[in-house]
C-alpha cells in the first residue's frame, strides 16, 4: 500500500507530458543561437553581454571569458566571485591544442588535523572560518590572461567594475538566495552590512550596488594579481580571518599559484571527451562513459527504465572510485590512466545487473595497479574556445566577508575528510577534492564542443546525460540541456560519507508512469526534488563544415546564449 501511494504521488509530480513527447524527444524550450564570429553562453544575460562586448571590441575568447566571469561575480555573488576557485580548459586555435588550468587554492599552513581534534570535530563545518581555503579565481584570471589574453585587464574588468559601482537589477536567483540565506549568514561579520544594508532583503528588480567590490576589482585591474595575493587585499583577508579565530594567512595567500595541467580524455562512440585530472571529479565522466559505451543505446529508448537504470548503475560504480581515489595529486597516488581505461571499464561493467538495482558497489581496488557554481563558455572568430567554471561552493560560500572588500570567501575546505589515511584526508597546504569541472569535446582532432553543467556532485551525472542526449539520442545542444534530468544520490563521498546502498533516483518532470513503475520493480527508490537541484548547463558546439557556432543555455538558470 505504501509503495502504491508513493508511486501515485511520484507520477503526479513527475508526469507532465504524454509518452509520444518522450518518443519524439521534443524537449527544447528555445532554439539554439547560431553565429559565425563569436558566441558566449553564461548563467546571466549581463555576463553574456559583457563577453560579446569584449569580442566586438577586438578581444579574444579568453579576454571575454574573464570579463564574463568577473561580471558574474558581481551579479551572482551567491554562486561565484573572487573569493572562490576556478578551473578552465582552453582550445588555442593557433597551436591547435587544449590547455587545462587548475586554479584551486590550498588549505592554510597553520590549520592541522590536530586542531580539528582539539575542537572534537568529525567533519569540517560548512560555514565560518574553518572551511576557508585560498581563493584561486584571481590567480586563474591572470594565468589565463598571461598565456592567451590580448586586451589589458583594465579593459577586461571594466564592465564588472561598472556594475559593482553603479548597480544592476537583482535577478531571480540572486533574489531567492538572498532571502534563503539571511538566517544562515546573519551572524557572520560584515555579511548583513554588505547584502542587507537597510535591514531588508533586496527584491527582484531592485538595483543593487557593491562599491566595496568595485574598489577591490579596480585595485586588481590596475595592480595585477599581486594586489590580491601579496598586497593590501591579502593583508586585509589575513587580519579579518585572524580576528575571527581562523587560520588562513598572508603567507597562504602569497604562496598560492594556479597550475597548468594536461587534460585527460576517453572516446565515446567516435567523440573524444576531455576533462581535467584530480583534484577535481572530471574523470568520473570518463569512467561513466567508458562503462556506458558497452551498451547499445540505439536499441534503448531515451527515458526508458533501461536507459535510466544503466546510467545510474554506471554512476554508482564511478562514484565509488571518486570517493576513494580523487584528491590532490601532490598528496596521493591516483591511478588516473587505469581508472579511465577501456579495460578497467570492461571489468566494472560486468558488475551491473541488467534488471536489478545494485545494493552496494565498492571501489575497484583489485582491478587497479595500485554543490553553488557558475559555468560559462566563450568562442571567438579565430576559433579559440574556453570552457570555464568558477564557484564559492555553497551559496555565499563560508559566509565570511573580509572588511571593506565586498565579497565572500569560499568554503571549499569543507570537502576534505577528517578520517585519517585517506587520499582526501585534510592536511595543511593541500588542495581539497573539488566538484567543479569544465569539459571539452573534440572529433577528428577538431574542436567540437565546449560545455559544462553546474551542480556540485551532480556535475558528472549532468555532463554524461548531455553527451548521451546528443550522441546516443540525436538531440541538438539546446534540447540536450533542456531534456528532463536524472539525479542519483546515495553514493560514497570523498568527505568520508559512506554509500547508502541503493540510494535514490530523483527524476525531473517528463518521465512516464511506465518508466517509474519499471524502475521500482528493479528495486530502485524513485523520488522528486526541487528543480534547482538538477544543475545548470551552457554549451557551444562548433560546426566545422559551415564554420558556425551553436550556442545553448539552460532555462533552469537566469542566463542566455548570444552570438555575433
Amino acid at each position: 500500500m505504501k509503495q502504491t501511494l508513493m508511486l501515485a504521488c511520484l507520477c503526479c509530480a513527475l508526469y507532465t507530458s504524454a509518452q509520444d513527447r518522450l518518443d519524439g524527444k521534443i524537449f527544447a524550450t528555445r532554439s539554439e543561437v547560431l553565429a559565425q564570429h563569436g558566441m558566449a553562453c553564461t548563467s546571466h544575460p549581463l555576463a553574456t553581454q559583457a563577453a560579446i562586448d569584449i569580442l566586438k571590441q577586438g578581444g579574444n575568447a579568453i579576454d571575454a571569458a574573464i570579463a564574463a566571469n568577473a561580471v558574474l561575480g558581481v551579479v551572482e555573488p551567491e554562486m561565484n566571485g573572487i573569493g572562490g576557485d576556478l578551473f578552465a580548459i582552453v582550445y588555442d586555435a593557433k597551436t591547435k591544442k587544449l590547455y587545462g588550468l587548475n586554479a584551486s587554492g590550498h588549505s592554510p599552513y597553520a590549520l592541522t588535523m590536530d586542531e580539528f581534534k582539539k575542537k572534537e570535530l568529525t567533519a569540517i563545518p560548512s560555514h565560518g572560518v574553518l572551511p576557508v581555503s585560498v581563493p584561486g579565481c584571481v590567480d586563474g584570471w591572470f594565468a589565463l590572461h598571461e598565456k592567451f589574453g590580448t586586451m589589458n585587464m583594465q579593459q577586461v574588468l571594466a564592465q564588472a567594475i561598472n556594475y559593482a559601482r553603479n548597480g544592476f537589477p537583482v535577478a531571480d536567483e540572486f533574489a531567492y538566495e538572498l532571502n534563503d540565506s539571511k538566517t544562515t549568514y546573519a551572524a557572520y561579520p560584515n555579511f548583513s552590512a554588505l547584502y542587507y544594508s537597510n535591514g531588508e532583503v533586496p527584491q527582484k528588480g531592485e538595483v543593487f550596488k557593491n562599491p566595496q567590490l568595485a574598489n577591490t576589482l579596480s585595485k586588481i585591474a590596475t595592480n595585477g594579481r599581486d594586489a590580491f595575493y601579496k598586497g593590501d587585499i591579502a593583508k586585509t583577508i589575513d587580519a579579518y580571518i585572524q580576528k575571527n579565530g581562523g587560520y588562513l594567512s598572508y603567507k597562504d595567500m602569497a604562496a598560492d599559484s594556479a597550475t597548468w595541467v594536461q587534460p585527460v580524455s576517453t572516446t565515446y562512440r567516435g567523440y573524444r571527451v576531455w576533462e581535467l585530472p584530480p583534484n577535481g571529479q572530471g574523470i568520473a565522466v570518463l569512467e561513466m562513459l567508458n562503462i556506458l559505451e558497452g551498451f547499445d543505446f540505439s536499441r534503448i529508448g531515451y527515458g526508458s527504465a533501461e536507459h535510466i537504470h544503466l546510467f545510474v548503475e554506471a554512476k554508482k560504480l564511478a562514484y565509488e572510485d571518486r570517493a576513494k581515489y580523487y584528491a590532490d595529486p601532490d598528496f596521493a597516488n591516483i591511478p588516473v590512466d587505469e581508472l579511465v581505461s577501456k579495460k578497467y571499464a570492461d571489468a566494472r561493467r560486468k558488475l551491473i545487473n541488467l534488471t536489478h538495482a545494485s545494493d552496494n558497489f565498492t571501489a575497484g581496488d583489485s582491478l587497479l595497479k595500485s554543490g553553488e557554481t557558475v559555468y560559462l563558455t566563450v568562442a571567438d572568430s579565430a576559433g579559440n574556445m574556453v570552457s570555464l567554471i568558477q564557484s564559492n561552493y555553497f551559496a555565499f560560500g563560508s559566509g565570511m566577508v573580509p572588511d571593506s572588500l565586498g565579497f565572500v570567501l569560499q568554503n571549499r575546505g569543507r570537502l576534505f575528510t577528517l578520517e585519517e589515511g585517506k587520499n582526501n584526508s585534510y592536511a595543511p597546504h593541500k588542495r581539497p577534492f573539488h566538484t567543479i569541472i569544465p569539459a571539452f569535446v573534440t572529433k577528428d582532432d577538431q574542436p567540437y564542443m565546449s560545455f559544462g553543467v553546474m551542480g556540485g556532485s551532480f556535475q558528472p551525472e549532468g555532463q554524461v546525460q548531455v553527451l548521451m542526449n546528443m550522441i546516443d539520442f540525436g538531440m541538438n545542444p539546446q534540447e540536450a540541456g533542456d531534456a528532463p534530468r536524472i539525479d542519483h544520490q546515495g553514493s560514497s563521498e570523498p568527505t568520508g560519507t559512506k554509500n547508502t546502498g541503493i540510494g535514490t533516483i530523483y527524476l525531473e518532470s517528463g518521465f512516464s508512469f511506465e518508466t517509474i513503475r519499471t524502475l521500482m520493480s528493479y528495486g530502485h527508490k524513485v523520488a522528486w526534488q526541487q528543480p534547482g537541484n538538477y544543475g545548470g548547463y551552457q554549451c557551444i558546439q562548433y560546426d566545422s563544415k559551415n564554420k558556425v557556432y551553436h550556442g545553448a543555455s539552460d532555462p533552469r538558470k537566469d542566463g542566455m546564449a548570444a552570438g555575433y
